[in-house]
């Protein structure tokens, strides 16, 4: 697999001019478009296949999961945690193992109902990113599974093609979510005013930052605490799946 990066584009693409109307579509990932957490998952895919030691492993990431739900992680040591996993192994062994959890644990979760969203907006010609605080490495073939072509998310720091356990550049978490699609859509030619409208959907109250900053901001399975501040502002609320 090729490396992941933050952005991606055909080389051939060219941005139209700013007035043409284009419209921007951004989604979150987890719990967004798909009904499980993909960081999560990962960790605990590790920990079954006797990767890590299992039990420790198991224990940290449901700790820092629960911080997540409860909008309290502490993103610096949870980057730690959970890239020191790509740190300890090669490439190849990486890859390997990401074409199982792709088969066994991402596809069953991949539902029609998330496919059809993300075709509303392609077809509809938007410009359409999955925006994500979980790592490229996990995520880059799971927005593509989804038709979406640019990534924006933290990003594994690497060297001579090994990951270094460390981070490149500003987490996508929180508000840095908000800077990084600001510095993606520079790298476009883009800035925010430039389009029609734009749209994130997000799951999580750790997304409001990006939310506020839409043009239509819409909580999608949205957990209570986002679902009470997007009922408070009359945002839309989007279930796309039950689980």
């Amino acid at each position: 697999m090729p490396d992941a990066s933050p952005v991606t584009r055909p080389h051939d693409a060219r941005p139209p001019a700013r007035g043409e109307g284009l419209r921007l579509a951004l989604f979150d990932l987890d719990h967004t478009l798909l009904p499980i957490d993909s960081d999560f998952e990962w960790g605990s895919f590790l920990a079954r296949k006797g990767v890590v030691d299992a039990a420790w492993f198991a224990r940290r990431n449901d700790e820092f999961y629960e911080a997540y739900k409860a909008g309290t992680l502490d993103m610096v040591a949870f980057l730690e945690f959970s890239l020191a996993p790509l740190a300890a192994h090669d490439r190849a062994t990486l890859d390997a193992w990401h074409d199982e959890f792709m088969r066994d644990v991402v596809e069953p979760y991949v539902r029609p109902s998330a496919l059809a969203l993300v075709a509303s907006h392609r077809d509809a010609g938007d410009l359409c990113a999955v925006v994500t605080a979980t790592n490229v490495f996990v995520t880059a073939r799971i927005a593509r599974r989804f038709g979406i072509e640019h990534l924006v998310g933290t990003v594994p720091e690497q060297i001579d093609g090994r990951f270094t356990g460390g981070v490149r550049g500003e987490p996508c978490f929180r508000e840095g979510k908000v800077t990084r699609v600001t510095d993606w859509l520079e790298s476009l030619g883009y800035a925010w005013r430039g389009f029609a409208s734009t749209t994130f959907y997000s799951d999580s109250r750790n997304d409001v930052a990006l939310l506020e900053h839409v043009t239509v901001p819409v909580a999608t399975n949205p957990d209570a605490t986002l679902r009470a501040h997007a009922s408070a502002r009359g945002w839309r609320l989007l279930t796309l799946f039950d689980d």
